[in-house]
């Protein structure tokens, strides 16, 4: 769906937000929670130790390929850590924080957390509008169907059937993620790159030297190949349902905070388990809204950020997860239409 120019949906002003910021600290859902936090931070620890355990208990064995699956599940839930602490959801000190996220990004799963970011912070901003959101730049998918003529090539064929070839592609993300990582570390364009490039290329180094020598090398290689693809495919899916498939919007669109955030954003409906396997950002509406309110307090605020918007008429989008992708999917395969025609 493409919003070219300017969106109708009311006025808005910054009061809208004000109102809607002071229910949600009445009802105490911003303060932090350090004790779902030690919990939460010792449980993902746990089950990280305990994939690298199995890991080490299996040995050289074609079961490692389950361990495979284990080890993307615990890479993922690191990095949604590494997404709560960039918020400030887990402290209030920037410095704690990004050494925080360095341990759990960069050292851990390979993921660099300065450049990630900084990406994510600008994505806040301007969720959904090109231009702004480095998420719908144009790259190997395209977003607009503006985008999708200014192709060739192989490109063009990929950007014809992306809303098909989207699934697939997705096995190569984790490798997308460690590259940008060392990109953004060697090409400087993160504070501190040689702590970046130090941190990421010892996980490099214990990641795969774990592998090998672990491993036989036609089984190592197999290992490795599919826990990455496992775990790009894991992160993508956990956070193209927030987004894809709601308005993008032009670059000379202009709307308050409140608006900006609510339709180009959609929550999806489940229960804990669903919370914890999208690391919370099922609540994507409430988490734009209020990016460091933590993860439990999201639940809780779902239901007055949603009947304040029905006060205001603005559209609260909330799917099931099929319906959530189906969503996406078909958005990608539209873009790619005229290509096809």
């Amino acid at each position: 769906m493409s919003v070219p120019t300017t969106v109708r949906h009311g006025t808005g002003t910054g009061s809208d937000y004000a109102e809607l910021s002071r229910r949600i600290a009445a009802a105490g859902l911003l303060a932090r929670r350090p004790g779902y936090q030690v919990l939460a931070l010792g449980s993902t620890a746990a089950l990280y130790v305990g994939a690298w355990l199995v890991f080490a208990l299996v040995g050289d064995s074609w079961w490692q390929l389950g361990t495979a699956v284990l080890l993307a599940v615990a890479f993922t839930q690191v990095g949604f850590v590494g997404h709560e602490v960039a918020h400030r959801q887990v402290v209030s000190s920037r410095r704690s924080a990004d050494r925080i996220g360095l341990i759990a990004g960069n050292l851990l799963i390979g993921l660099g957390h300065g450049w990630w970011a900084d990406k994510h912070t600008r994505h806040h901003a301007h969720p959904n509008q090109v231009g702004a959101d480095p998420d719908v730049a144009a790259g190997a998918v395209r977003w607009t169907e503006k985008q999708a003529e200014d192709t060739s090539g192989v490109q063009r064929f990929v950007t014809r059937w992306q809303g098909v070839l989207f699934l697939p592609m997705l096995t190569l993300e984790g490798l997308n993620l460690h590259v940008a990582g060392f990109r953004s570390a060697f090409g400087g364009k993160v504070r501190r790159p040689v702590l970046e490039g130090v941190l990421l290329g010892l996980h490099v180094v214990g990641y795969v030297g774990v592998a090998f020598t672990v491993l036989s090398p036609g089984k190592a290689i197999a290992f490795l190949a599919l826990h990455q693809a496992l775990f790009g495919v894991y992160m993508g899916l956990s956070f193209a349902p927030n987004h894809k498939g709601m308005p993008v919007l032009g670059p000379d669109v202009k709307l308050d905070f409140l608006r900006r955030q609510v339709l180009t954003s959609r929550n999806v409906r489940g229960g804990p388990v669903t919370d914890w396997l999208l690391g919370g950002l099922n609540y994507q509406i409430e988490h734009h809204l209020f990016p460091s309110m933590p993860r439990p307090a999201l639940r809780r605020a779902q239901p007055i950020v949603a009947a304040y918007c029905a006060e205001l008429g603005v559209d609260y989008e909330q799917e099931s997860l099929p319906r959530s992708y189906a969503r996406a999917f078909q958005a990608l395969h539209e873009v790619g239409r005229p290509l096809r025609s």
